[in-house]
């Protein structure tokens, strides 16, 4: 039986991997101000779990959520969409 994933997926920058097996991912949305209409870029930072330890600083990477793995870590690395130059 298959089960249905409604899992989150966030893309962002790579900005930290000085921690065994954790990166800190920041993604960055738009959101709207409430008054003057301007669009303003808001930063949000994640940690992740990588359990090989492929992603550099300034990689794209997707993360995806799962379950707590420590006070801090709730997503995964997915995948590496671009690696940093």
């Amino acid at each position: 039986m298959e089960r249905a994933t409604n899992r989150k997926e966030k893309t962002g920058l790579v900005t930290s991997n000085k921690m065994a097996k954790t990166i800190v991912v920041s993604v960055e949305r738009q959101i709207m101000h409430s008054k003057y209409g301007k669009y303003i870029k808001r930063t949000s930072k994640f940690m992740a779990h990588d359990e090989k330890n492929e992603s550099n600083i300034g990689d794209t990477v997707r993360i995806v959520e799962t379950r707590p793995l420590s006070k801090n870590k709730c997503w995964r690395l997915e995948e590496v969409i671009e690696k940093a130059k």
